[in-house]
């Protein structure tokens, strides 16, 4: 038989916790003190350096992050501000032609005659002697017109005359008087408009289409002007007439002779149409009567 076994007996080491004492702790602040009595004065000046040193590093880059996150919304609103500015300025820019696309959309496929009012609003032509030919002066010098009917159409010019290419001017864009005389001399037909025809909006359109009918540079029967005449230019149109047509003919036209013979004008004339608004009806009668070859100089541009 088996005797009983004597029990086993485990011995069990307790573990001791020891915690480190506090930071704040006197022996832990005694050795610090102790140690840094231990070193020299050099030594003790070194570690404040780089302490301060560190703080200030610190410092300053908390302040270029700060400066760089204000520069960035900054330079955000900025660039907000100015895309809002170029947007505003090319809608403006873009809002007057197609209105005038717009506005236009009615005179596409209609006559030249059919723009406007009819001839009946215009009063017959009158007629002035030519002088002036070849007679020109430099750019920028002022002619005085005032002795003949207003606006001018003959008498000296300026030495260069404005491009074939655009038609219709307006107050803050129209070529110098003296240019233009000299853009009669051409051959070219100007309608000159005053500030009554200006400000109606309805009529501008007119004019707008009429320039739209003689778009072009290489066909001379396009020489044509449609200019505002200003108060400043001289003398204003008879009363109640607020278009002029003019042209400098080489000759009179046949259908006029009589009227120009009773004015004693038998060579180179000035021709004016006087009327009371837009006519495309009366411009395409005049320009048949009085077609750019018939003018001192019909060959040049």
């Amino acid at each position: 038989m088996h005797g009983k076994s004597s029990p086993v007996l485990l011995y069990v080491r307790p573990v001791i916790r020891v915690s480190a004492p506090p930071v704040d702790s006197p022996r832990l602040l005694r050795r610090h003190v102790a140690d840094d009595r231990r070193l020299t004065p050099y030594e003790r000046c070194r570690r404040a350096v780089a302490s301060s040193s560190s703080d200030r590093r610190a410092a300053v880059d908390k302040i270029r992050r700060d400066a760089k996150r204000s520069d960035q919304r900054q330079g955000r609103v900025i660039l907000t501000v100015a895309v809002m500015i170029a947007l505003l300025i090319v809608g403006g820019a873009a809002f007057k032609p197609v209105k005038d696309w717009w506005d236009l959309r009615s005179l596409n496929g209609v006559q030249l005659a059919d723009i406007g009012a009819k001839a009946s609003v215009c009063g017959p032509r009158s007629f002035k002697a030519a002088q002036g030919d070849q007679k020109h002066v430099d750019p920028g010098t002022f002619v005085d017109y005032s002795a003949e009917p207003s606006p001018p159409a003959f008498g000296e010019h300026e030495l260069y005359p404005d491009t074939i290419r655009r038609k219709l001017y307006t107050e803050k864009d129209r070529p110098r008087v003296e240019m233009l005389v000299h853009n009669l001399e051409h051959g070219y037909t100007i309608l000159w408009y005053d500030d009554t025809i200006a400000k109606d909006g309805k009529q501008m359109d007119d004019l707008r289409g009429i320039a739209e009918k003689f778009q072009g540079t290489d066909d001379f029967r396009l020489k044509i002007k449609l200019v505002p005449w200003l108060k400043a230019d001289g003398k204003p149109f008879p009363a109640g007439q607020h278009v002029a047509i003019t042209h400098w003919a080489k000759k009179v036209a046949d259908e006029d002779e009589k009227i120009a013979k009773a004015a004693k004008v038998t060579a180179e004339a000035g021709v004016w149409e006087y009327c009371s608004a837009v006519s495309g009806d009366a411009l395409k009668k005049f320009m048949t009567a009085y077609p750019y070859f018939n003018s001192p100089e019909p060959s040049a541009a």
